[in-house]
């Protein structure tokens, strides 16, 4: 009897703590994949659930705005480019980066070798792809630094809305296009054209990379200790999680597949994307460092005719969060 006693105790204290858990909705930026594989393994490894925390991670992909989940309520915290959270805030959604797992950026240029490029300046008089809703501005603001014209001259270039794949290389419409150190780059190698056919600009060398995938809040939401609290727990195990991650990464990949209920993920392109992401996250703790925010927003402000953002803006981002977890 005393031993039926305390299982029961010990099952209404561990269904308290079920109960207890603070939940956090997670959006993505995009599908499921290795780009976030460090919720995902947080999540899987109970990293969540040691810091009292029910996480769900909600799935992105092409018609789904991060900003626009988080100002219908859809989220509690979002992860996104920082030129789409700047651009949103200043249009009236008020994000506030409170993390940035992504140290580097994974965007490049990549160029077929017969085109006859082989430095920036070489770009001028061809066609490039280029990724547009809020992802051109390093690309025009690359440009404006060059003093490459991006209409059309001869002595400018063709810009081509490239759609996220990378059919305008292979067919041969565009001599470069978009592409992700993590994704599209090696959709490219797949499908028949070797890595010494290729050239890259990364724009990490080019001098005008911007933030990837940072951690997103409403600003209105910080004013709540609670709230914070439960964002600096978030962000504390999703940093396990992205060391975790670094550590293992074919186990990673594994469990990134595990929660692709698409199907559409393979393992090889999985584990390949994850060591390549590793590249982006690795040095970083989660602290936003301020002089990478101000180069992002030095080069938005640079983006010619048409900025991302017409003013440097206030209040962007707070180390509020991850201050909380030193």
């Amino acid at each position: 009897m005393k031993k039926l006693m305390l299982a029961a105790a010990a099952l209404a204290m561990g269904l308290g703590t079920a109960q207890a858990a603070d939940e956090v909705t997670l959006q993505l930026k995009w599908v499921t994949q290795g780009q976030f594989a460090g919720y995902y393994v947080a999540k899987d490894k109970g990293f969540y659930e040691e810091e009292g925390l029910d996480v769900t991670i909600k799935p992105g992909g092409p018609d789904i705005a991060p900003p626009q989940v988080i100002a219908g309520g859809g989220a509690d915290v979002v992860i996104d480019w920082m030129p789409s959270a700047l651009a949103s805030r200043e249009k009236g959604v008020p994000l506030v980066n409170i993390a940035q797992p992504f140290k580097k950026s994974g965007m490049m240029l990549t160029c077929l070798k017969e085109s006859g490029i082989s430095k920036p300046e070489d770009l001028r008089g061809n066609t490039l792809g280029v990724w547009f809703f809020g992802n051109e501005y390093p690309f025009l603001s690359w440009m404006a630094h060059l003093g490459i014209p991006t209409d059309g001259s001869d002595q400018g270039v063709t810009v081509l809305k490239q759609g996220f794949n990378v059919d305008p290389l292979l067919q041969k419409q565009a001599a470069c296009i978009s592409t992700m150190t993590y994704n599209e780059y090696w959709q490219v190698i797949d499908a028949g054209i070797p890595e010494e056919d290729l050239i890259v600009f990364k724009y990490e060398d080019q001098g005008v990379a911007t933030l990837e995938d940072g951690l997103y809040v409403l600003e209105q939401n910080l004013e709540d200790p609670e709230f914070v609290d439960r964002m600096a727990r978030f962000v504390k195990a999703s940093m396990k999680g992205w060391d975790y991650t670094r550590e293992h990464p074919e186990e990673a990949a594994e469990i990134v597949l595990e929660n692709d209920a698409t199907g559409a993920q393979t393992e090889k392109h999985q584990i390949r994307m994850v060591g390549e992401i590793n590249k982006l996250t690795e040095g970083s703790d989660g602290t936003l460092d301020p002089a990478d925010y101000q180069r992002t927003v030095d080069t938005l402000l640079a983006g010619g005719s048409d900025p991302v953002i017409t003013a440097a803006p206030e209040g962007a981002w707070t180390h509020a969060v991850t201050d909380k977890i030193k």
